[in-house]
């Protein structure tokens, strides 16, 4: 295996570059010029569930995205366009929108798609019984009225600008209520561009074309979801012609594909947040001392810069850049050496009890990826200098977020992909009734009120200092240690056409098509 270079720190000694950067042994064997109609996508892991109310993962909010519309949904540049709805009206409070449906819309089975199910929908959605994980994400809508058969009343909490985007989600999309067993229909009862025929666990998910959606045929008829966990796999199924899309690349791979594969891949900033999550219920970390002696001592600019070596950027916020209208936040410390800010986190560590005579001694838990390694292991030898213990935990990544859910850990790998373009999003998380997403524990009556504060605030500058104000008192607690912001790191086949790279990462299937026929 060829090794690529790397420059040692201080820190670094007895890390070794193996550890870090790794580079590919294997060569391309270039992409295969294949002929049959359906576009192969491969996903980062295998679908949950196909309910969009009781899932929150990426890979099926991808694949129902691709099942069900809502009154509004996303177009290739990842911007809110009109779905099942031609348009909306907003009232002068901006507290109502009605939403005018198109003429004769019905699911995949002819059922008609009318104003009364938007109602019964968002009724499930907070329907305890449901428990749906994304259901915080809809506090903003007081509720929603049927004004007629054809329009749909949203009345909001507060102004909320981005209504558009939120009901784009697949969450509050038309979901077929009137068969008790929809979830279990082959085909699906779709309202969007593609019913799911088939779905063989481990191996494929097949979409085809709704015959009955209001667009008409999409570009591509046929749609083959594939679940590849390992980056390098994924990117050999590439390479062979064996798939047209890879959402992600491995970052330890992405100089080999950017040499070998050109034009294929496609970077784009990403509106996501790479963090690790501190328990804060119990022992050590539910002391601040501790958790801010340990955000001082690391250093993101490396990760960033030296490490992920992918056009990513340090974070010491959650709110991406391109969200609020503001710069990310970086605290004024940020600029100090490293000898300065050792100091001050030896101290800290010093007034909560450890030292020599008791080390700071704790689990570093991470999902199976090597990035995810990478990181856990640069971490725990930029901690050494305190005397530090931190013992590498590594799990599959579901039992890794089941014990995240379950509060088995101290330091976990986390972060947030944003559902919306809106700082609130990223905040809302760590809402001391955040629910289950809320992996921490972060529990302040500082943090609540001011990002309710934020949320009352209608005009665009004054919300967005709100908002950050929010920020800056979740970055004081610190529940959460911020790395850095995502770059979406994909691959796209020549054949493909129109993706367009955007901060949402959001690429619908109906708008991707395949060169010389479909």
């Amino acid at each position: 295996m060829q090794l690529t270079a790397c420059v040692m720190q201080p820190w670094m000694a007895g890390l070794g570059c193996a550890a870090l950067l790794l580079s590919s042994c294997n060569q391309p064997v270039g992409l295969a010029n294949r002929t049959e109609p359906a576009l192969v996508r491969l996903a980062e892991d295998e679908a949950k569930g196909l309910d969009p109310q009781t899932i929150s993962d990426l890979a099926s909010l991808r694949i129902a995205t691709d099942q069900y519309e809502g009154l509004m949904r996303l177009g290739a540049n990842g911007a809110a366009e009109p779905g099942l709805a031609s348009g909306y009206v907003v009232s002068a409070d901006r507290l109502t929108w009605r939403f005018s449906l198109r003429p004769g819309i019905r699911f995949a089975d002819g059922h008609p798609i009318e104003a009364a199910l938007f109602v019964a929908v968002f009724n499930r959605l907070n329907d305890e019984a449901t428990a749906s994980p994304t259901a915080s994400l809809f506090e903003s809508i007081a509720r929603v009225e049927a004004a007629d058969t054809r329009t749909v009343l949203i009345r909001l909490n507060h102004p909320f600008p981005a209504l558009p985007e939120l009901v784009a989600h697949p969450a509050i999309a038309a979901l077929p209520l009137h068969n008790p067993k929809w979830v279990e229909a082959r085909p699906s009862i779709a309202s969007g561009a593609y019913r799911l025929m088939d779905w063989q666990l481990g191996d494929q998910i097949v979409l085809q074309a709704n015959p009955n959606w209001h667009g008409g045929a999409p570009a591509t008829r046929q749609v083959i979801w594939r679940p590849v966990t390992d980056g390098l796999t994924a990117l050999r199924e590439f390479q062979s012609g064996a798939a047209d899309i890879v959402g992600e690349i491995p970052s330890a791979r992405l100089e080999t594909a950017k040499a070998n594969l050109g034009q294929s891949v496609r970077i784009a900033d990403y509106r996501g947040s790479y963090y690790f999550a501190f328990n804060t219920r119990k022992p050590p970390f539910n002391d601040v001392r501790v958790r801010r002696a340990l955000h001082l001592a690391t250093e993101r600019d490396w990760i960033a810069k030296s490490l992920m070596r992918t056009g990513v950027q340090p974070a010491w916020g959650i709110i991406p850049p391109g969200t609020s209208g503001l710069s990310p936040l970086r605290p004024d410390w940020a600029d100090q050496s490293r000898a300065q800010r050792l100091k001050s986190a030896a101290k800290l560590l010093a007034e909560a009890g450890y030292g020599p005579d008791k080390p700071l001694d704790f689990e570093v838990r991470f999902n199976s990826d090597a990035d995810h390694r990478r990181v856990s292991v640069a971490l725990a030898a930029m901690w050494q200098p305190l005397g530090v213990r931190a013992r590498m935990l590594n799990s599959e990544s579901s039992l890794h977020f089941a014990s995240l859910r379950r509060h088995d850990f101290a330091l976990a790998r986390s972060g947030w992909i944003g559902d919306l373009s809106v700082p609130e999003n990223f905040l809302a998380v760590h809402k001391g009734d955040g629910g289950p997403v809320n992996y921490s524990g972060y529990a302040s009556l500082a943090f609540d009120d001011a990002l309710k504060a934020a949320l009352a605030e209608p005009d665009a500058t004054k919300r967005a200092a709100a908002m950050r104000k929010a920020e800056t008192v979740l970055a004081q607690d610190v529940p959460i240690l911020p790395l850095y912001f995502y770059v979406s790191k994909s691959l796209v086949a020549p054949r493909v056409t129109g993706w367009v790279s955007n901060a949402a990462n959001v690429h619908p299937s109906r708008t991707l098509g395949i060169g010389g026929g479909g």
